[in-house]
């Protein structure tokens, strides 16, 4: 659909996407689900309504640098066998963008490594809701409905108005796990702004990180003050 949105505009360009573009947009896309887990992760939701975070406190690490480096390691496993495997199946049948900068690969790679941690701050605040909720079943299903949309797995934000996607970026952190690093590789930006929209990333993932910190100090004192 995207293919045809590209061939039927002006130019053969749609919101500065070519028809190379956009095909590795939505593999990369694709491939990246898997790598930033959007969906599914409901760890600590479950353990917090089972009482086993309590485990969790005794370790020698704080929890959040607990759940946080596992998820790394998941995320390079789904890099090397969920991500690279489609990209390899679609180049035969599409004519995929080959990036021409120098830095665009690494940026890319930063740009990922910055997505993940970005979307492991997300679902970690929104399974702590089980701590004062119990159960966070309706938070997760916000999330679920929402991270794809917003993140731009359905279609590039570049297609919105573009005040509203300025709005998405700087307001809110879901661009930074599939459009930035989408957008990135396949450089729909002059350097300076790929580096900015990293940059930006970075910000949302070292805040969210803090902000997943300050709500589990918070949750813990609720747990030694309702377990007396």
């Amino acid at each position: 659909m995207l293919l045809a949105v590209a061939a039927g505009a002006a130019g053969g360009r749609a919101a500065g996407y070519d028809a190379e573009q956009l095909a590795t947009f939505v593999w990369v896309g694709q491939g990246l689900l898997t790598v930033v887990s959007l969906w599914g992760w409901t760890e600590l939701a479950d353990r917090i309504r089972s009482g086993d975070v309590a485990a969790d406190l005794l370790r020698p690490v704080p929890p959040v640098v607990g759940y946080l480096a596992p998820d790394l390691g998941r995320a390079a496993h789904a890099m090397i066998f969920r991500f690279l495997p489609p990209l390899a199946v679609g180049a035969p049948f599409f004519d995929l963008y080959a990036p021409s900068r120098w830095f665009t690969v690494p940026l890319f790679a930063l740009s990922v490594l910055l997505a993940v941690i970005g979307s492991f701050g997300l679902r970690f605040l929104v399974n702590a809701t089980a701590y004062w909720l119990h159960d966070a079943r309706g938070p997760i299903t916000l999330w679920v409905l929402s991270a794809g949309v917003l993140a731009g797995l359905y279609f590039p934000l570049r297609f919105l108005p573009d005040w509203l996607a300025v709005a998405l970026w700087v307001g809110t952190p879901f661009p930074g796990l599939l459009q930035t690093p989408a957008d990135v590789l396949v450089e729909r930006d002059p350097a300076p702004v790929q580096a900015a929209l990293v940059g930006l990333q970075a910000l949302w993932a070292a805040a969210l990180l803090v902000l997943a910190a300050v709500v589990q100090r918070r949750a813990e004192k609720r747990l030694v003050a309702q377990g007396g």
